[in-house]
């Protein structure tokens, strides 16, 4: 596969521009030829929002081709090249740097080699327990500072929950010193143990049950290495999602100290490593949670447990690409619409290859994301070939970003690097993971009861004869988890919302079992590839609703906001310059 050199060829795809999608002359340049997609543009596509042009443009981005589009990889790039490519064709302006659509988004791969890299621990008396990678622990490391990293043996203390919360005078860390040892953190948050509303947030995860947020925490600790303990339900996904999530090359964003603010290891064990650990220091690990979830919890050392582990890694320095499209507006164009989805996957890993093609959960290197996220970046570019028909009041911008899969990186460097004033983007509708599941009686709201948007989407929908329903899986944490958050956490009002599954034909339990098949079989596995037999009529619905709202706030001057007493309200107004 021959190398794509992505920002010189893409200069070619439009006129010059500005990040704000102005002509700027000032530093003009000779455009490059276009570069040779691997794989053609759609020819027959049309204005109207269809099955058939979403099928073709899911169907393009989870080919094989692009061997699962895995960030600063020729193949996955070479995705990113097509998404621009085709927003050229349907009529968009370049919104990156340089006159492009694209916004270069330093980062490296760093990969473990799993014959020198371990995690083990040793009882009182010496005995070694150790890990299997992959079997029954993952890790990795947030240092780029260094190809061998290592951490002496270190006491160990269970942490309960990993939060330091004062809005929920909560303090799992105690105010005592973690320099040096090994902190092993429950998933979610004590209101998931518990099911009590006031408590956190009850069912739903809040931030402090994110993964990230449990590491981040014990490297504001001092502690050597972060180990979260790995349980089904509260995670919101099985064993399998992590162990194939965590292998392989993990991608970062460049960090300007090398990572040296984090532990020197971050890891994830199973429940019952985790009840073997505690049993060789003579504790009960199904106790020890449950006093974690009450107010007050103090961390309990594991005595005579000590921790010790190795990694070996290379570090491979690369860039990605957000893709970055605008229809400026007639006139408001300093005003803008957001469209989010992000449009890499896991790409391809060795070791993965079990089956025959045409067999049943054929598995093969390849993890093609078609559902996760090709749904997503197909809706972002069908509404906008819909919006370039009909110009509107305001500028829309269609932001496809790289590196969700790796931490929602790429939403974060465009959050940190904005190409436009963030408090100039009046709102935005994140598209992630639609499942095909048919048409439905209704659409799901992840983070329900936070913005006005939910009501104009609400309002919108009763033209289709549907209705807004919660997330029914709040304790899953998905509105943390897509890339709506890194706009939000600095104000701006965003909306995630999914199909339903209460369907037309068999009703909630129809929709609810094709979702727990996908859950269980296909979502993060190979297995997730795009069907002939896919039923789009759902999707359909749900994307045309999504242009719907969109476009009625980019032909409008209405401001759509958070709900009074939300987390990101006044962030909001500080930005807008309002108490």
């Amino acid at each position: 596969m021959k190398q794509l050199f992505l920002a010189a060829s893409l200069l070619a795809l439009a006129a010059c521009g500005d990040q704000a999608g102005k002509v700027d002359t000032s530093d003009t340049k000779e455009a490059a030829p276009a570069p040779e997609l691997l794989l053609p543009l759609p020819e027959d596509t049309v204005a109207d929002i269809t099955a058939s042009d979403l099928a073709v443009r899911i169907k393009t981005l989870a080919d094989d081709t692009f061997e699962g589009r895995g960030p600063g990889t020729p193949t996955g790039e070479a995705a990113a090249e097509w998404i621009a490519a085709e927003m050229n064709r349907i009529g968009l302006e370049p919104g990156g740097e340089n006159g492009s659509y694209l916004q270069e988004v330093k980062m490296v791969n760093q990969t473990i080699d799993p014959s020198n890299s371990y995690l083990s621990f040793t009882s009182e008396d010496g005995t070694e327990i150790p890990t299997k990678l992959k079997d029954n622990a993952v890790v990795w490391t947030k240092r780029q500072n260094a190809t061998e990293l290592s951490f002496d043996p270190s006491d160990v203390v269970f942490v309960g929950y990993g939060a330091v919360a004062p809005e929920y005078d909560w303090n799992d860390y105690d105010d005592q010193d973690f320099t040096g040892k090994t902190v092993i953190i429950l998933v979610n948050d004590p209101g998931f143990a518990t099911q009590d509303p006031d408590l956190f947030n009850g069912k739903a995860m809040t931030y402090y049950g994110r993964w990230t947020y449990k590491y981040e925490e014990a490297a504001r600790q001092h502690a050597a290495a972060a180990i979260v303990v790995h349980e089904t339900a509260p995670a919101a996904y099985g064993w399998d999602v992590v162990a194939n999530s965590w292998s392989g090359a993990q991608s970062d964003l460049v960090r300007a100290n090398g990572g040296e603010d984090r532990t020197t290891m971050e890891a994830w064990i199973t429940r019952d490593k985790a009840e073997e650990l505690f049993k060789a220091a003579g504790l009960d690990y199904e106790t020890l949670k449950n006093a974690a979830k009450e107010r007050g919890f103090k961390p309990v050392p594991l005595s005579g447990i000590k921790a010790q582990g190795e990694i070996t890694q290379t570090i491979e320095p690369l860039s990605s690409h957000n893709v970055i499209g605008v229809l400026p507006g007639k006139t408001v164009p300093d005003e803008y619409v957001l469209y989010t989805a992000h449009w890499d996957h896991l790409g391809k890993k060795s070791g993965e290859k079990t089956g025959a093609p045409g067999e049943d959960f054929y598995q093969d290197q390849i993890f093609n994301g078609a559902v996760d996220n090709a749904t997503g970046a197909a809706a972002l570019l069908e509404i906008a070939e819909s919006m370039a028909a009909e110009p509107t009041d305001r500028s829309v911008m269609f932001l496809s970003v790289t590196l969700e899969e790796s931490g929602l990186l790429g939403s974060e460097y465009f959050a940190q690097h904005p190409t436009v004033p963030l408090n100039q983007i009046v709102a935005g509708i994140n598209m992630d993971g639609s499942l095909p599941v048919g048409r439905t009686h209704d659409m799901v709201v992840v983070g329900y009861g936070a913005s006005e948007l939910e009501d104009m989407l609400t309002d919108y929908l009763v033209t289709q004869d549907r209705v807004v329903k919660p997330d029914p899986r709040p304790e899953a944490g998905s509105f943390y988890r897509s890339d709506h958050i890194s706009l939000a956490k600095r104000g701006v009002p965003m909306l995630y919302a999914d199909g339903g599954e209460d369907k037309l034909d068999g009703g909630v339990a129809a929709g609810k079992a094709i979702a727990q098949a996908y859950n269980e079989q296909r979502y993060h596995k190979p297995m997730d590839e795009y069907s002939d037999d896919w039923d789009l009529a759902g999707n359909v619905e749900d994307v045309t609703a999504l242009y719907e709202v969109g476009k009625s706030i980019a032909d409008s001057d209405k401001w759509p906001t958070w709900y009074p007493g939300n987390e990101f309200e006044a962030v909001r107004k500080a930005s807008l310059g309002e108490k």
